[in-house]
């Protein structure tokens, strides 16, 4: 998937009040406040119910790097939102194999879409998204149920927030 930039300053606090500001050199002290983000980070993925083989994710200064094997295309997105969408991280760098699509397999036409990623604006509502994508507010629920277990409520959305948005079936 590649490199994915988020709001920082929106989403879950996880990392609690640690809003040091950046040095020019890093020190031993926020090398391990890093480690223990990815540390964070990689509990509130399996905190979520996904799973990932292998899966390992590094914390530097706002970006966080995710390595590992996911079953399907739908899990690594949903593993790079719940990182992206926590504050204090900038950027995702998508590093994820995809079972069915590693590189000793042949790709299959069986193989799912990439869904569109959309940044939650100002006065959105998961109707509102869905009219402007598929042509119908109605549809909010496939919005909804696409970004479960990150989404708990329908109305329960916030600007910065980035969403999955699967393609039409």
């Amino acid at each position: 998937m590649g490199l994915f930039d988020f709001v920082k300053e929106a989403g879950s606090k996880i990392f609690g009040d640690d809003d040091a500001p950046a040095e020019a050199v890093r020190t031993p002290e926020m090398a391990r406040a890093d480690r223990d983000k990815g540390i964070a980070l990689t509990k509130l993925v399996g905190d979520m119910g996904l799973e990932a083989d292998d899966l390992r994710i590094k914390f530097v200064d706002g970006k966080a790097e995710i390595d590992g094997k996911v079953a399907s295309q739908e899990t690594r997105e949903k593993l790079v939102l719940i990182v992206g969408n926590t504050q204090g991280v900038a950027q995702v760098e998508d590093r994820l194999v995809v079972a069915q699509l590693a590189p000793e397999v042949e790709e299959s036409p069986a193989a799912a879409a990439e869904a569109t990623m959309y940044t939650v604006q100002s006065g959105d509502s998961l109707s509102k998204i869905a009219k402007q994508h598929y042509g119908d507010a109605m549809k909010y629920m496939t919005i909804f149920e696409a970004n479960k277990p990150m989404l708990k409520d329908p109305n329960k959305i916030y600007p910065g927030q980035v969403l999955r948005i699967p393609p039409q079936s």
